[in-house]
């Protein structure tokens, strides 16, 4: 008797990539949420202020020095609340992305939820500050989006298919 080894669809491997980007996105919020722990104590604050003014003059210069200035006038509770924003953020991506790496539908579906609730908010902050950082994390999520529903929608209208050949 010879058996048949069935393919993963390829979709997967897709899916795969959404998965690692979902991942990937877990690890830099993790580490967002330790460095926002750690700017909590004012000798890295001030080590902060201190390398920063070693930039040479320019945009990541004023950008590093706006980031710590508008950190450092946070009260401990508004820290405390961005920390746990942070963490919510990475656990719902990473039920995202082990979700998706498993194949489950359940994480598609949310994945579709979550990434195209946040469309808008990506949508306006591009308006308001154009970059291309925006633009591409932007045009990523709409294609996840659209992937993710045309694939639900080739797969339901297959197994549409299969159970009415068989009826």
């Amino acid at each position: 008797m010879t058996r048949t080894v069935k393919n993963p669809p390829p979709r997967f491997g897709l899916l795969r990539t959404i998965a690692v980007y979902k991942i990937t996105k877990v690890f830099l919020l993790i580490g967002a949420a330790y460095g926002e722990l750690r700017l909590r104590d004012a000798s890295v604050l001030a080590r902060l202020y201190s390398w920063a003014s070693t930039l040479p003059s320019g945009p990541e210069h004023d950008a590093v020095l706006d980031i710590l200035v508008w950190f450092s006038g946070l009260s401990a509770a508004r820290v405390q609340a961005l920390g746990f924003v942070t963490l919510a953020y990475a656990l719902v991506f990473s039920v995202e992305g082990v979700g998706l790496w498993m194949r489950r539908r359940w994480a598609e579906w949310l994945t579709i939820v979550i990434t195209a609730s946040l469309i808008p908010f990506e949508l306006w902050e591009f308006w308001q500050r154009a970059r291309l950082g925006r633009f591409v994390v932007l045009a990523v999520n709409v294609a996840i989006v659209w992937f993710l529903i045309r694939q639900l929608r080739q797969s339901q209208s297959s197994a549409r298919g299969i159970r009415s050949s068989r009826g």
